[in-house]
């Protein structure tokens, strides 16, 4: 799991031999220095930079580069250090810009020796300065940590080399600077922007409907970082500093608008798939007036977008980071002060004088006081920050369609059959446990770019592992149907298809709902025949479709071919399931959403585990959800653990029963 850092916050390195990533707009300079226990450096045999490049357990590049891999062993360092602090800097002399301001932020990872990501930082907010430390790895207590600096130096190298204790630094920056400019002509140049992924066709009315997206990550075990919750739902992504999904400048962090299409330097395309003009974003309501004093009024759809429907997507998306964010801010800030009180106790105790009388017990008490008043600064900023967007919550709920509402939203009620899909679908809530209340929708963008997976297990969860055995699995299946309704209702008529997979026929009562309203392609299929007829028509149609779009013959697909989305609920896998029967279900998770084919199993994964490692590509590609509460989940930005809650239908309700009809009664009268 990747950890995203702001400035400040550190993480722990599980592993010593390391690459340091920097990736920036623009060619830079990147050296690191090395640090006793109080971040001195001890010499210039403590530095390694283009014209020095390389120290024992550290190696840097030997020229500017817009992309630059730094070694690091840890192990391997000279005795008595302690500190690896990475620095850039802006080549003089090169006709390139002179200031950080001017350039894209500098992206900065640190990997494995597998390339996988540990922690990553974005260095925003800089200006005049042409020099900056990065970010610093650190022993702590026998441990290795990493910690966002960020801090800048409009004096440049020099400066930054003179805050850290190297003599003469001038002369040290003007040789750096000196090797720079000899291997300038080696540098590498920005890579040209990256053209999008293949547009993928939806085959929902015959017609081809391009728009790019990303393809579907992996999804880690848990928790599993959320990429896009509205593109692939918590799940992995590539680059989270890229992910920036509403509004210019950002929700937090900055990034491009709604209607810029692709985020700079990222896959994901935010952009409204349905798009057919290229007139201006109409403007957001205007928030009332705030009284002196006050924060401003939330309003419902208070970001860009060229539709109600699209700002409100935006504004859950800000509201997620903006509670990720403010969250880790306060984590970070009790982090510091705990830590800064086991220095000053450190500090304390290690004076023999504060070993008699009372000293050392007024010492201790002084470092807790000011450990307590920290963290009190920290938790009064955050309650702010939670009240904030607490109103916000409280004003969007209502306000949300009914593709983005809870069940137990009277806009259910009034709900019509829609003559176009929406953005997204809303799948559950989620919330961080320093305010449980406070919940986010997690919606998924729509038509699928992946799966799901309903974990009839028991989980690591409270409620999971105080729920009976068939309780829980019968509960998996109802949240199955669930959302399958969900998208039934959300769809045109006929545009929408659900295929249900049974083998053994213990389904029949949360199926019910979906049988007795006449919506499902079929009848649910049971027993071996049963299973083996449902995959084989769904992998031709897959590879049917796939054909024609490779031969850009849309018009040539067989007359009795639904071109519809389909989705295949499967329940109780892999019981009852041959080899056969599980490959056609790895090829449908693969290929199937690409061209309108999408699962949703339900299953114990735990149980599935057992049948082999052949079994971890099919769920790793669907998203995982579970019928009760459970803590899986994690966002792209720093990497929390997030508490997912299933949408439950209110006790006595019959709003499932309406929505199916509803469904069921806009094909009869389309004549589907």
């Amino acid at each position: 799991m990747t950890a995203e850092l702001v400035r400040g916050q550190n993480h722990t390195l599980p592993q010593t031999r390391l690459e340091i990533r920097v990736s920036a707009g623009t060619p830079v300079v990147a050296g690191a220095t090395l640090g006793d226990e109080r971040g001195t450096v001890r010499g210039i045999e403590w530095i390694a930079h283009p014209g020095s490049p390389q120290l024992p357990g550290l190696e840097v590049s030997q020229q500017a580069a817009a992309d630059h891999r730094l070694a690091v062993d840890l192990e391997a360092l000279p005795a008595g250090a302690h500190r690896v602090t990475v620095l850039l800097a802006l080549p003089v002399g090169a006709g390139g810009p002179v200031r950080f301001g001017a350039v894209p932020a500098p992206f900065v990872a640190v990997t494995g020796l597998d390339g996988t990501e540990i922690a990553t930082f974005t260095l925003t907010d800089l200006d005049a300065e042409s020099a900056v430390s990065a970010l610093e790895l650190y022993r702590r207590q026998d441990a290795w940590k990493v910690r966002a600096v960020g801090q800048g130096y409009a004096g440049g190298l020099a400066e930054m080399l003179a805050d850290q204790g190297v003599t003469d630094p001038a002369t040290l920056a003007g040789s750096i600077q000196e090797a720079v400019t000899r291997g300038l002509a080696r540098s590498v140049a920005p890579p040209p922007p990256r053209a999008p992924e293949a547009d993928r066709v939806r085959h929902a009315t015959g017609s081809a409907d391009h728009r790019p997206t990303a393809p579907p990550p992996a999804a880690p075990e848990p928790p599993e970082p959320l990429a896009d919750p509205a593109t692939t739902g918590p799940a992995h992504t590539t680059q989270p500093h890229t992910a920036q999904p509403h509004t210019a400048p950002g929700p937090a962090a900055g990034g491009p608008s709604a209607a810029a299409g692709p985020s700079a330097g990222g896959p994901i395309n935010y952009a409204h798939p349905r798009r057919q003009h290229a007139a201006p974003p109409s403007p957001p309501p205007a928030a009332p007036p705030a009284q002196p004093g006050q924060p401003a009024q939330p309003v419902a759809g208070d970001a860009t977008g060229w539709s109600m429907d699209e700002r409100l997507y935006n504004q859950i998306w800000g509201m997620f980071e903006d509670l990720a964010r403010a969250v880790a801010a306060y984590r970070s800030a009790v982090d510091f002060a705990e830590s800064r009180m086991d220095q000053e106790l450190d500090r304390a105790l290690s004076d023999p004088r504060n070993r008699i009388g009372g000293a050392g017990d007024r010492a201790r008490e002084a470092a807790r006081a000011k450990r307590d008043e920290l963290a009190s600064r920290a938790r009064e900023a955050l309650d702010r920050d939670l009240a904030q967007l607490a109103a916000e919550a409280a004003v969007v709920e209502p306000a949300l369609p009914a593709a983005y509402a809870g069940w137990g939203n009277p806009v259910w009620h009034a709900h019509r059959i829609p003559m176009e899909i929406p953005m997204a679908l809303r799948i559950g809530d989620l919330h961080l446990p320093e305010r449980t209340d406070l919940r986010i929708p997690l919606l998924v963008r729509l038509p699928l770019e992946r799966g799901m997976w309903v974990d009839s297990g028991r989980t690591a969860s409270e409620a999971a592992a105080l729920m009976d055995t068939d309780r829980l699995r019968r509960l998996a299946m109802e949240t199955a149907v669930a959302h399958a309704a969900r998208l039934l209702a959300v769809y045109p008529p006929g545009e929408f298809a659900v295929h249900v997979i049974d083998p053994a026929g213990s389904a029949a009562g949360p199926l019910a709902p979906l049988v007795e309203s006449g919506v499902l392609a079929g009848p649910p299929a049971a027993g071996p025949g049963g299973v083996a007829s449902v995959l084989a028509h769904l992998t031709r149609r897959v590879d049917l479709v796939q054909m024609a779009v490779r031969a850009r013959a849309a018009d040539s697909l067989p007359p009795d071919l639904d071109t519809g989305e389909q989705l295949l609920v499967v329940n109780d896998f892999p019981h009852g399931f041959d080899d056969r029967a599980v490959t056609q279900l790895r090829y449908l998770a693969d290929e199937g959403p690409a061209v309108g084919v999408h699962l949703l199993m339900v299953a114990d994964r735990e149980e599935a585990s057992a049948y082999g490692p052949v079994l971890d590509p099919l769920w790793r590609s669907l998203l995982r959800i579970t019928p009760v509460a459970d803590s899986h989940l994690a966002d792209p930005w720093v990497g929390h653990a997030w508490t997912y809650e299933p949408l439950t239908i209110p006790p006595g309700s019959r709003v499932l029963e309406q929505v199916l009809s509803a469904v069921a009664a806009a094909r009869r009268a389309a004549g589907r």
